[in-house]
């Protein structure tokens, strides 16, 4: 079979590694009369007809009938597929295939960097396609594509981890590298994953444990926010099902909480903030007031929740419902007295983990926010 060009985010060896489940060695190459241009509101690169330029890339050979299913599974899931073209390889012109869509539902942006592409998505990518990747042969690469948002919002998470440093006084300096995993097994990835660990740990005392199971619930991170007027001196909560006090059998899985969301691929914690609260509450929010970042229960579940308090006008006149029809949300919206919210917490009716921590912060801020102009 011909070559493949690789004009854009396959470019980045550690993805293309991940993908075709080896180290490549792939040679420089260009495709005469294209460029590559960024996609409009996407974090990856389209082709566009341009005449005396070319694109650059690299030229992949030897791609076994094996490799070539797992880049077909993978384009798959963003809706690409292979065209004929002819490149300009390291010993002239040869013919090659290239994947790209056929109609291309995006309009071209600006030019499109490699480089810039790497420092902002690189890592983010290549951890979302070892995901993707081990759906091949379980799934479709239209399912996988249906899933592609949380899977990218759980690569997320990853990325934001890795580069998140907290003052150490009172902590051992016991770090990440102290934990040797032997085994690793993800036995369900769906919208969340559920992942076994094998592994031992330095302890205090700088021996190492024995080795362990240990079960781990996966999820992206999330933001938290309670909409409050000052003015007015009052609050938003939202109602909705919660399937976890369900499962227990709890009478009561309706939870009163704040606005909560999932944190999407490159976006921060104050835009998700902003976005869910229009979606739940049909909100614009003003000043967004951090509470806290922290892990809800670290012990057997890796996500990390941003709690904020939102300044917003709560007038009476409102949509009472919310929530997106397309992702089976139905969501009310209760407005509060803060005295009420008070007696609420005190009475135990509020059990929402995130919502009790919120209220305890405003309690400590509440004259502070109401002093401001």
């Amino acid at each position: 079979m011909p070559p493949l060009f690789f004009f854009g985010t396959l470019r980045f060896r550690p993805l293309l590694a991940t993908v075709l489940g080896r180290d490549p060695q792939p040679e420089d190459a260009t495709l005469p009369g294209f460029r590559a241009v960024w996609a409009q509101g996407e974090a990856f690169p389209m082709l566009v007809d341009s005449s005396g330029q070319a694109a650059e890339g690299v030229l992949l050979r030897d791609v076994s009938e094996a490799e070539l299913a797992r880049l077909r599974f993978y384009e798959g899931a963003f809706c690409y597929d292979l065209v004929p073209v002819e490149v300009a390889g390291p010993h002239g012109p040869e013919p090659a295939q290239v994947f790209t869509p056929r109609d291309a539902p995006w309009q071209p942006g600006a030019p499109w960097s490699l480089d810039t592409w790497i420092r902002d998505w690189g890592t983010l990518t290549r951890i979302a396609a070892g995901e993707v990747m081990r759906a091949h042969g379980r799934e479709t690469a239209q399912e996988v594509a249906a899933r592609l948002p949380i899977i990218r919002a759980r690569a997320q998470a990853h990325v934001n981890a890795a580069a998140r440093r907290r003052p150490v006084t009172a902590s051992s300096p016991l770090t990440h590298d102290d934990v040797e995993v032997t085994r690793l097994d993800r036995p369900y990835e769906k919208f969340f994953t559920v992942e076994e660990y094998e592994t031992r740990f330095r302890r205090f005392d700088g021996g190492w444990s024995a080795s362990g199971a240990r079960a781990v619930f996966n999820a992206a991170e999330a933001v938290t926010v309670l909409p409050y007027d000052p003015a007015r001196d009052m609050v938003m909560l939202i109602e909705q099902l919660r399937m976890g006090p369900y499962a227990l059998g709890d009478p009561q899985p309706w939870f009163l909480e704040p606005v909560a969301g999932i944190v999407d691929a490159g976006e921060s914690h104050e835009e998700t903030a902003r976005r869910e609260t229009l979606e739940e509450a049909h909100l614009t929010l003003d000043a967004l007031h951090k509470v806290a970042g922290y892990y809800p229960s670290p012990g057997g579940i890796a996500q990390y929740l941003v709690s904020y308090v939102g300044i917003a006008d709560l007038r009476d006149e409102r949509k009472r419902t919310g929530g997106l029809v397309s992702e089976g949300e139905n969501i009310r919206n209760v407005l509060v007295s803060y005295d009420a919210l008070v007696a609420m917490l005190d009475s135990g009716e509020l059990v929402n983990a995130p919502l009790i921590l919120t209220v305890q912060w405003l309690m400590l801020n509440r004259d502070r926010l109401r002093a401001c102009p």
